[in-house]
C-alpha cells in the first residue's frame, strides 16, 4: 500500500490521518533498516503464533531490550517458547487467572474513568483511575481491587479518559472533526477506516473544503471503536496514498498486531506525528459514553481531533486512535483500536 495523497475522482488530494501515518522525516521509523523491519515482523509473528498455541497457559509477551519475552506457567510451555526462538519467563498467574481477575473488575469496578489490562512483565492486572474517579466511585473501585490482592496493581493518571472528537478541520461529520485512519478496500470498492465514536456521530463525511468524501457503512462503539466509510467514488490514486504533512510519506504494506514494549508512531489531524511505546494489550477503558475492550495502550500523546488517526510501526498498520488522557504538551496515555480486528469485522484490507 503506497500512501501519499488520497484523491476523490481526480480532485485535489485529501491528506489522511488527518490522516494516515508514518514516521517523521529523519525519525527512526523513516530510516528503519530492512533488517530491523524484518526482525520486528518475525517477533510479531512468533508472539502471535505462541499466543494462539499456548492459550491461557501464557499471561502474555513483551519486548525487553529487543528480546521477545513470553510468560509461561509450566515446563512444556517454556520448551515451546524456546523452540520458537523466544525467551520464556515462568509466572505464578497464567492467562486464565488474569482473565478471571479482569472479569471480576468488569463486574465490580466498571465506572467511568477506570481502565484495566494485564501487564505481562509483572504478571498483574493494572487498574488505572483518572482524575474523575472520586468519593463513592473511588471507594467502590478500591474495594474491588483489594478483593484481588496482589493480582491487581492500582495507579492514578492526571486528566480524564475521553474520546478525542472535536469540531474543526480534516474529515468532518455532524459538525465534528476526526482523523482518517487507513484507506482500505474490498475488491474494487474503496473505503477508509476511522474511529467508531466518530462514525456514530453522522453518516456523511466531507473534507476541509466541504467536498463530500463518502458515507458511513459500518460503525461499532462502544464495545469496540472502529468505523468504515465508503468513498462516494473510486479514488483516482488507487494506491490508497496518504500525506504526512511536511514530512514525506510512508508505505504501509500490511497490518499487524502490536507487542508490549514496541516503539510505535501515531499521526492525527490535530497534533501530527508522535511516537511512544506500547504498554498493554487487551485494555478495557470505561469512557463516559461506555466501555471499550481489546484496546492497545501506549505512551503516545494525542488530543481532540486526532480520533481515528493511524497507529503504525515500520510498514505495518496497527491501530486507530480511540481516546485517552493528557495532551502533547504534558504527555499522557492514549488507547488504540487494533486495526486487524476492524479489517476482519468489515472484510476489507489495506492496499
Amino acid at each position: 500500500m503506497k500512501l501519499r495523497h488520497a484523491r476523490i475522482g481526480g480532485a485535489a488530494a485529501l491528506t489522511a490521518t488527518g490522516l494516515l501515518a508514518s514516521a517523521l522525516a529523519g525519525g527512526p521509523a523513516a530510516h528503519a533498516s530492512t533488517t530491523g523491519t524484518a526482525a520486528a515482523a518475525r517477533q510479531d509473528a512468533v508472539a502471535s503464533a505462541l499466543a494462539q498455541r499456548l492459550g491461557s497457559r501464557t499471561a502474555g509477551s513483551y519486548l525487553k531490550g529487543g528480546t521477545l519475552i513470553v510468560t509461561v506457567a509450566d515446563a512444556a510451555s517454556a520448551r515451546a517458547v524456546r523452540a520458537a526462538g523466544a525467551v520464556p519467563k515462568t509466572v505464578a498467574r497464567d492467562g486464565g487467572d488474569l482473565k478471571k481477575v479482569m472479569a471480576a473488575l468488569k463486574r465490580d469496578a466498571t465506572v467511568p474513568g477506570t481502565a484495566w489490562a494485564a501487564d505481562p512483565a509483572t504478571d498483574q492486572v493494572v487498574l488505572t483511575m483518572d482524575s474523575t474517579v472520586k468519593g463513592t466511585a473511588l471507594k467502590k473501585v478500591k474495594t474491588a481491587a483489594a478483593k484481588q490482592g496482589a493480582a491487581v496493581r492500582t495507579e492514578r493518571v492526571a486528566g480524564t479518559f475521553r474520546t478525542f472528537t472535536r469540531g474543526g478541520e480534516a474529515i468532518y461529520t455532524g459538525g465534528a472533526r476526526c482523523s482518517l485512519g487507513f484507506n482500505v478496500r474490498r475488491g474494487s470498492t474503496y473505503y477508509f477506516l476511522t474511529a467508531g465514536h466518530c462514525t456514530n456521530i453522522g453518516s456523511s463525511w466531507t473534507d476541509s473544503s466541504g467536498r463530500t468524501l463518502g458515507r458511513t457503512v459500518g460503525s461499532s462503539f462502544p464495545g469496540n471503536d472502529y468505523g468504515l466509510v465508503q468513498y462516494s467514488s473510486t479514488p483516482a490514486d488507487t494506491q490508497g496514498s496518504v500525506s504526512l504533512y511536511s514530512s514525506g510519506t510512508r508505505d504501509i504494506t500490511g497490518a499487524a498486531n502490536a507487542t508490549v514494549g514496541q516503539t510505535v508512531y501515531r499521526s492525527g489531524s490535530t497534533t501530527g506525528v508522535h511516537s511512544g511505546r506500547v504498554t498493554a494489550l487487551n485494555q478495557t477503558v470505561n469512557y463516559q459514553e461506555g466501555s471499550v475492550s481489546g484496546l492497545i495502550r501506549t505512551t503516545v500523546c494525542a488530543e481532540p481531533g486526532d480520533s481515528g488517526g493511524s497507529l503504525f510501526a515500520g510498514s505495518s498498520a496497527l491501530g486507530l486512535t480511540s481516546g485517552g488522557s493528557g495532551n502533547c504538551s504534558s504527555g499522557g496515555t492514549t488507547f488504540f483500536q487494533p486495526v486487524t480486528e476492524a479489517l476482519s469485522a468489515f472484510g476489507v484490507s489495506v492496499y
